[in-house]
């Protein structure tokens, strides 16, 4: 028995809480992604992308707790941890160094798109298992879909 309990049914609690790690996972790293990019960027545009690649970090991050807290809602234990993220995520790597702005917004298009991709395919299987987290997850991809449309109208000239 969990340390938390919550009136759906083990088998809906632990798919609930598979789909809510994957994603944690996901957005924890695509924090770590914009921000790392927000560090490195330069460029003739460097300012407004320096403080949009901000917005998404904290986008990310913000949704990550709300994930965090929902996952910790149905008594499954939500882990953070870096070698968990780096191990589960689907975020494409950043590579090191100085990023020009225009390939900083196309880092971001890419790892938008892989976690909205992959949290579509979540949200797919959700709606039978469990609506408040199948509610939170469409949510979520409305938030990081309207960053996607920010960074690529960012990029198209």
């Amino acid at each position: 028995m969990p340390v938390i309990d919550n009136s759906l049914p083990e088998h809906d609690r632990e798919t609930a809480g598979a789909a809510l790690q994957a994603t944690l996972a996901d957005l924890l790293d695509l924090s770590l992604v914009a921000k790392q990019a927000h560090w490195n960027v330069y460029g003739p545009r460097f300012r407004s992308v320096h403080v949009q690649l901000d917005e998404a970090a904290t986008v990310a991050r913000t949704h990550a707790d709300t994930v965090a807290e929902r996952a910790a809602a149905l008594g499954v234990s939500p882990d953070g941890r870096a070698r968990t993220v780096a191990e589960a995520s689907c975020v494409p790597a950043l590579p090191p160094g100085w990023t020009k702005d225009s390939d900083a917004v196309e880092a971001l298009v890419h790892a938008l798109s892989a976690v909205t991709g992959r949290l579509r395919e979540r949200i797919a299987g959700m709606g039978s298992v469990d609506v408040v987290t199948e509610d939170l997850l469409i949510g979520l991809t409305a938030a990081l879909e309207k960053q996607s449309w920010m960074f690529q109208a960012e990029n198209r000239v």
